[in-house]
Order: structure tokens, then sequence, then C-alpha cells
């Protein structure tokens, strides 16, 4: 009897079969982005001129929401004024949907990662509006830290934004997200030019669209709390004239 029973638990246990465990989720499906990181190299800005555009920058009256800033020739910095200041060249692109928010990437290059991302106060069209008129200038604003950091300007974190002259809101530096990414990837190959892109925001829905501008830009250090992008336009285009003021006060 005793026999039997033993045998019987073998048979039983010989039969089980131990449950098979479920397949693990697939991983998620990232953007395949070629962009490079950045060159280290520094640029450094020197002379007569560059003192210069530091008292003119110091003097701009950007703290009050009516604030007017100086209009300048068109064509904006005078390619003598380009020449001797010794400023680099970057990728500037704006670009958002048409009710969103308009986000500001720099590029040392087209086919670079972003050194800086910036998510303006105001809406896409509401800066294809401003466009139209011919001439943008954008400031943005900062206040300094009281305990004297040595945060670089372009790494500030809250901006407060004015256009042509009026307050339209607050601006924040982010990192790059995978759409500022994937937006970047698809204009790998544009210098110049603008247009719209197909939205991949589920927010704005599947017939939604990305409208983006990119220009090469004159990027002129001032000082520590001053920096102007200005944005080249091709040789006799008549296009709108746009420049980028940040200044820490």
């Amino acid at each position: 009897m005793m026999g039997e029973l033993r045998s019987s638990n073998h048979d039983v246990n010989t039969d089980a079969t131990p449950p098979v465990p479920p397949p693990p989720p697939p991983p998620p499906r990232r953007p395949v982005v070629s962009l490079v990181q950045p060159s280290k190299k520094k640029k450094h800005q020197r002379g007569k001129v560059v003192r210069v555009f530091r008292s003119v920058f110091r003097s701009f009256p950007i703290i009050s929401p009516i604030c007017k800033l100086p209009s300048l020739p068109m064509g904006g910095l005078p390619d003598a004024h380009r020449a001797a200041s010794g400023g680099s060249r970057v990728t500037g692109t704006l670009f958002g949907y048409r009710k969103g928010r308009v986000s500001l990437s720099v590029q040392e290059s087209p086919r670079c990662l972003p050194t800086v991302v910036l998510e303006l106060g105001m809406h896409m069209n509401a800066l294809q509006k401003e466009l139209g008129s011919g001439m943008v200038r954008i400031a943005l604003e900062c206040e300094k830290s009281m305990d004297k950091d040595k945060t670089k300007l372009m790494d500030e974190p809250l901006w407060t934004v004015y256009c042509n002259g009026r307050k339209i809101g607050y601006g924040v530096k982010r990192e790059a997200n995978e759409e500022d990414l994937n937006v970047m990837e698809l204009l790998k190959a544009v210098s110049m030019g603008a247009g719209v892109l197909p939205g991949s925001s589920n927010k704005e829905g599947p017939d939604s669209e990305l409208a983006y501008m990119r220009a090469f830009f004159e990027r002129v250090v001032g000082s520590r709390d001053s920096v102007t992008l200005y944005m080249l336009s091709p040789e006799g285009n008549s296009g709108p004239e746009l420049s980028i003021f940040m200044v820490r006060i």
C-alpha cells in the first residue's frame, strides 16, 4: 500500500509542468537621432567693438512692459561690425504648433544637438503675425542672482519675454525632449527656410501641423550679462528681420 502510494505521488510530480512566464514587454520606441555633440571650443570676443556693444546693451530700456528696443538698420548688424565683433554664427530654429507656444532651439550647426532650448511665452500664430510686419525684436530679460553665482546667461532658467516692446509672458529653459530632437532631426538638411511639419503631439490631434522658421544667426556677446542673436538673411532677400536680445539685469 505504502509502495503504491509512493509511486502515485511520484507520477503526479512528474506530470506537473511549471507555468510559462509571459514574454517581456517590447522596449519603448525611441526616435533615431543622428545629431552630433557640439564642439567644446570657446570663442573669445576682444577689441573696442565689444566694449561698445557692452555699453549699448546695458542702456537698453527693457525693464518695463512698455519698453521699446532701438531699431537697427535693415539687415540687422552692419557687415563691418559683424566682421570686427568676431561674433560666431549659430543655427536658430523657432518652432511650435500654431495654437501652441513657440520654442527656440540654438545649435552650433544644423547637424548638432541643441545647445539650448527655450520655451517662449508666446503662441506660434502670434509670432507669425508679427513676422508678417517685417521686423521682430524679441527681448528675454532675467534678474541677477543675489548670491553672485557663475550661472552662464544661456543657462538661466526663467525669463521675462517682450516682443516689439510689449510684455507677452515668461519663458523657461528646458532640456531638449523627444519631440524637439525629432524636429531637429527632420530639419538636419535645412540651413534656412520656413514651413510646416506633420504633428506628433497627442494634445494637438493627428491632423495638427508644426510650423517652423530656421535661419543662421550672428551671436554677439556684449558681456557675461548680454547676448544678441541677429538673423542673417541671404543677400538681396527682403524677408522678415528678426533679432533676439538676452539680457540679465
